[in-house]
């Protein structure tokens, strides 16, 4: 039924242009299409939709995931650069924003609304 479907990510947030800037100015993603209400990034071939909600930060699990492959170390250092702290978790090797697992790379940061970003080498 869905599995030739594209999907988007949708995340909540309370201030639309102070979200706006997060997204565009620091994750450096394109604004295709903006209301009262909606803002909408294209991000790789999908698009990521931000919207006005009372519930924006309540979401206590990743909001969105990029797989950016070998860019990670790359991508990370540009975000701290822009001022983005980075969350740590125990359990995995943590260094400069990186966690790591083996050969897995993992990095959790969060939007002005705590919504939780997600990043890994996949």
């Amino acid at each position: 039924m869905l599995k030739n479907k594209d999907s988007s990510a949708i995340v909540a947030v309370a201030d639309l242009q102070r979200a706006r800037a997060f997204y565009e100015d620091v994750l450096e993603l394109e604004l295709t299409q903006e209301n009262e209400q909606v803002l909408e990034f294209r991000t790789g071939t999908t698009s990521l939709i931000v919207y006005l909600s009372d519930f924006a930060g309540t979401n206590k699990a990743n909001a969105v995931v990029w797989g950016v492959g070998t860019e990670i170390e790359a991508i990370t250092a540009r975000l701290a650069e822009k001022g983005v702290s980075f969350e740590q978790y125990e359990g995995m090797d943590y260094a400069n924003g990186i966690h790591r697992d083996g050969e897995y790379a993992m990095v959790w940061f969060k939007d002005p609304d705590g919504n939780i970003l997600h990043l890994n080498n996949m």
